[in-house]
């Protein structure tokens, strides 16, 4: 996997993304005005982290597929 980002780096990624969704939930929570469009912003990061990881898994399961035939 040269010249791919490690599995380190896109954990890390992950979880700086849900630690980002995390702190637009929780100021929702304390700006009910603002809520919807926090909560709007939150759900992307997470959308974000989850295609993260399934581009991950993809190209992982793509690598580990010819050395398995």
């Amino acid at each position: 996997m040269n010249g791919h980002i490690t599995g380190h780096a896109i954990l890390e990624n992950v979880r700086r993304y849900r630690g980002i969704a995390s702190l637009y939930r929780q100021t929702a929570a304390f700006r009910p005005g603002q809520s919807w469009s926090l909560l709007e912003q939150a759900k992307d990061w997470e959308a974000r982290a989850l295609s993260e990881l399934e581009a991950y898994f993809a190209a992982r399961t793509d690598y580990a597929a010819p050395r398995a035939a």
